[in-house]
């Protein structure tokens, strides 16, 4: 319950109080997380060359008492423990002696923080950072905590420690600790049913399974988060002042603006006019998208709309797609894809090579991508794997002149569209394409490449392919409709 809090309190109270039949089917993506971790762990024990009590085999009362016993012998390491006190249950997979108490930890299959890569070590998740506070709030109350350093054995074979009592982050003194305070206190009352938690559209909502119940309520009440980027905290600090779309479309912001700032916290004026913008697009979605200012594009004969799709489970980036276009032709379009079809370094190394190669033969040429996701893996790519490309040509590859974000340098920045977010998925689809598939996704993507490296099943393989050429079509026909656009004065 603390974990799912950290990603939407209301899930918290839906899990316990609403109605089962409304949920929507576990993806596939989801149950595959599932899979990995419990393979995973496994994995990780088999490894272990010291020894360990393993208690994962007994059931729940059992594990209890057989967790307490080992405790008080001193047993070094505890695998698949239970510990209880009060209305506080956890089940950490690792429960380590230190000193003269013991410290809990996680396995995950996934980064230890935050944002971990080569280039840094990142920042704690906090969805880990609660359900460690909880194992050590446990320890602490039954008397053998060795302190408030538990720990997470991670993808990377790396033991990542978790100081609860450090800082959230540089701007944020907020200890993780009391971090897990705040929430456990949220979650107490909401289970106790003395907490109301309304729903709100973020971008977790498309892994829940309340996702369509939880949308139909938003669009029912006319919700303030169904405001692209507008989110649950600043919806929640402008209820007090507009209480759904339409009011907020139809409001005197200068009731709200004082000088520089506004009446609401953490929305300044500038914020709050662009809210506004949306919210009028919403109430009449047939005035249409518009651009803001003028666009100015790189213009070169070749054009390249490239995605990647990758695997965070087994840190490995298994596909670089692109489709090619001249002279702005659709006669001319064509799309080539490199794939890695083990999920081994070789194997990606190899697909890397030749999309770089690729990309270096078509030069001069404008490469459109959406998100800096695809600029962040090729630099990820390059320090893996040096003796591909160097980084000074691979920054020359995306530089500002030739490479375009079209999220960031062009929908973000210079657009509003009449939708609910700004994801390539929703915008290609307000403008009418369609994906091949009928559950297109990056997640169900990396659940389809788990069962291609599994089966060997050519046909998984072009539903990825397929899958991945979507995408970069789905960018054509965004850049298209963008050329089209009018500007608005506001």
């Amino acid at each position: 319950m603390l974990y799912d809090f950290v990603q939407c309190p209301h899930r918290v109270y839906l899990d316990l109080y609403g109605d089962p039949d409304r949920r929507d089917p576990i993806s596939a993506f989801v149950q595959l997380l599932w899979e990995r971790g419990s393979a995973f762990e496994q994995e990780t024990i088999e490894k272990l060359q010291i020894p360990f009590v393993n208690l994962r085999v007994y059931s729940a009362e059992e594990n209890e008492r057989l967790t307490s016993e080992a405790m008080k012998r001193g047993d070094s390491l505890i695998y698949g423990g239970r510990i209880r006190m009060g209305n506080l249950l956890g089940e950490p997979d690792l429960i380590r002696k230190e000193g003269s108490g013991y410290v809990a930890g996680d396995i995950k299959s996934g980064a230890g923080f935050e944002g971990m890569s080569e280039e840094g070590d990142g920042k704690p998740k906090k969805h880990y950072a609660v359900q460690l506070g909880l194992y050590t709030d446990i320890l602490d109350k039954l008397g053998v905590s060795a302190g408030h350093n538990p720990f997470v054995w991670d993808i990377h074979d790396q033991e990542v420690i978790y100081d609860l009592d450090s800082p959230m982050g540089k701007r944020d003194a907020t200890s993780l600790w009391e971090f897990y305070e705040f929430c456990l206190e949220n979650v107490t009352l909401i289970v106790n049913q003395k907490k109301k938690t309304p729903p709100a559209l973020c971008s977790m909502c498309k892994l829940c399974h309340w996702r369509s119940f939880c949308k139909a309520q938003l669009q029912g009440i006319d919700d303030l988060s169904l405001i692209p980027e507008l989110g649950r905290s600043r919806r929640d600090a402008m209820l007090p002042h507009f209480k759904n779309v339409d009011d907020l479309a139809k409001g005197d912001l200068n009731d709200f603006i004082k000088g520089k700032k506004t009446v609401i916290p953490g929305i300044g004026p500038g914020m709050l006019e662009t809210f506004q913008e949306r919210a009028k697009l919403l109430n009449q979605p047939d005035t249409g998208p518009y651009l803001k200012e003028n666009i100015d594009l790189p213009q070169f004969e070749t054009e390249l709309f490239f995605d990647v799709e990758t695997d965070p489970l087994r840190d490995i980036c298994y596909l670089h797609g692109f489709v090619e276009r001249r002279n702005s032709d659709p006669l001319t379009e064509k799309y080539v894809a490199f794939f890695a079809n083990q999920p081994t370094p070789e194997d990606e190394k190899k697909a890397f090579k030749e999309a770089c190669d690729y990309i270096q033969k078509r030069e001069p040429c404008v490469i459109y991508y959406y998100s800096p996701y695809e600029r962040t893996t090729s630099r990820k790519l390059q320090k893996r794997y040096p003796d591909v490309i160097t980084d000074v040509d691979l920054e020359s590859m995306f530089s500002a002149n030739i490479a375009v974000d079209l999220y960031l340098d062009v929908v973000k920045s210079k657009t509003e569209w009449p939708t609910n977010d700004y994801s390539i998925k929703t915008l290609a689809t307000y403008l009418g394409f369609k994906w091949r598939d009928k559950e297109p996704s990056g997640a169900a993507s990396i659940e389809w490449y788990h069962r291609w490296i599994e089966t060997g099943d050519v046909a998984i393989r072009h539903r990825i392919l397929d899958y991945n050429e979507d995408d970069c079509i789905a960018m054509r026909v965004l850049l298209d409709a963008v050329l089209k656009l009018s500007i608005k004065n506001i």
